[in-house]
């Protein structure tokens, strides 16, 4: 029984002992939840923070405030400025400048131009000025120009054009206390250029850059070169490979759209003339030489056909080859070009030159002939096959004695340009031979030139040719 009491009194311990610990660590707890809520009803009524504490108020972010100091100066929030200035009022008159860096590209293929400029505006706005003690303007970068109303301009037939952004958008907004605005940025556009090739390449072209308006006409927007023909700069390095430029002007015209109305345009005016030294070196004296060397087959023997024909041929060849290459680098115009003028006459030279051997060659074909047959009816050779037999009885075979210097060698013209003959002495009383019935005796000359049409050529193809040159490069240079 004792010992049943005892363990039922360390039991009654053991409890009451747990439930103290259980009391004193929620009346811990409850002491931590007390003071932190207390720090932060410090913090959030303004308290300062002890020096060296881990925890801070976060500051608010400046980056992402509505409007800055500037656009507050200029009191962008307070005008709308979807709209143009002076609205419902007159023509805004905007100034324009330009500043050409580089004309980069001429293409004939695609008829266009690159060009990279400066494009400056100038215009007054009243709604962005602002008071200064200094009268000093404030610069901007795109960034505020997204915000106000900036001239709507662009470039008549361009094909492509952009602004560049290396290493940031190349665009200045400059703003005056008076609301006087500057507004420039770098373009590069590339546009159209209508070329007559007529005289190509020989030729001078003269090409223009459009500016205007996109939606405004003369009646909100005047547009105009501020200095006048001293508004268009250039910088004196733009060279081009192919082009000497030779002047810049600029122009103001109006231009009329059936839907919309009248828009103020502004022109810039350049006039290019081409180098024709390339087109020396690369066409013209190639196709002189190819005539030249057509000519060479005139001083050969016409018996020699693998030297004439291969030579013929290969020049016929090499000026097809000229006219293709040359053809190929240029737009499919509809009108003859004046180096297609020079090359296909050039065509036409060494053509002639091969027809010229095949009207020598037909030709002495037929003199051959002409001449078996005449062989065939006389009844002696006439001193043309042995000389030491010229002197002939006159009464038997109806001939008379002959000069062997005259007659001999016949058929071998000699150096290749001799004439060839044969002398023969007929008796004209033979009714067989002549058909004369009258009896007389006499000397006949038989000429056979076989070589002529070779003799005149060396002279007429040069002639005309040169002919050709002096008349085409006084049309065209």
């Amino acid at each position: 029984m004792q010992v049943d009491a005892v363990l039922v009194l360390f039991c009654v311990w053991l409890a009451g002992a747990a439930g103290k610990m259980v009391q004193s660590r929620g009346h811990k707890l409850e002491t931590y939840k007390q003071s932190r809520s207390r720090r932060d009803t410090r913090m959030d009524g303004g308290g300062g923070h002890k020096s060296g504490s881990p925890i801070y108020k976060r500051s608010p972010d400046m980056t992402k405030s509505p409007m800055t100091k500037s656009e507050q100066l200029l009191r962008i929030d307070d005008h709308d400025f979807t709209m143009r200035p002076a609205f419902g009022g007159p023509p805004i008159p905007v100034g324009v400048d330009v500043q050409v860096e580089s004309l980069d590209t001429i293409s004939e293929v695609d008829m266009d131009f690159t060009m990279t400029l400066y494009l400056r505006h100038y215009w007054k706005d009243e709604r962005l000025s602002f008071q200064s003690t200094n009268n000093q303007s404030m610069t901007f970068d795109s960034r505020l120009v997204k915000k106000i109303w900036v001239p709507d301009m662009f470039f008549v037939h361009s094909k492509r054009s952009f602004i560049h952004d290396t290493t940031t958008d190349n665009v200045m907004l400059r703003v005056y206390p008076d609301g006087n605005v500057l507004y420039s940025l770098r373009v590069t556009v590339t546009a159209m250029c209508n070329m007559d090739l007529s005289r190509f390449p020989l030729d001078t072209q003269t090409c223009s850059l459009e500016i205007e308006s996109y939606a405004y006409t003369d009646d909100d927007l005047m547009l105009y070169w501020k200095k006048g023909n001293e508004s268009l700069n250039t910088d004196d390095r733009i060279s081009l490979s192919q082009f000497l430029i030779q002047k810049f002007h600029t122009t103001t015209k109006l231009a009329f759209y059936s839907s919309t109305g009248w828009y103020n345009r502004l022109y810039i005016h350049f006039t290019l003339r081409r180098h024709i030294f390339f087109f020396l070196l690369q066409t013209y004296f190639p196709a002189t030489l190819m005539v030249m060397l057509s000519w060479v087959s005139f001083w050969i023997d016409r018996r020699a056909v693998p030297a004439r024909v291969p030579l013929g041929i290969t020049t016929v060849l090499t000026m097809s080859t000229i006219i293709t290459g040359v053809n190929a680098s240029m737009p499919r115009v509809s009108y003859i070009k004046a180096v297609d003028i020079y090359l296909w006459v050039s065509f036409v030279f060494v053509f002639l030159s091969v027809i010229e051997y095949a009207a020598v060659n037909y030709l002495s074909t037929v003199q051959e002939r002409k001449e078996r047959k005449l062989r065939e009816r006389l009844p002696c050779t006439c001193g043309i096959g042995n000389p030491d037999e010229m002197m002939i009885d006159p009464q038997i075979t109806g001939y008379g004695s002959m000069d062997v210097n005259t007659t001999g060698n016949y058929g071998m013209p000699e150096n290749g340009g001799r004439q060839e003959r044969i002398l023969a002495q007929v008796a004209l009383n033979d009714p067989q031979i002549t058909g004369q019935v009258k009896p007389s005796r006499g000397y006949v000359n038989i000429w056979i030139d076989t070589h002529a049409i070779d003799k005149y050529s060396r002279v007429v193809f040069p002639g005309a040719y040169i002919l050709f040159n002096i008349i085409y490069w006084s049309i065209y240079s």
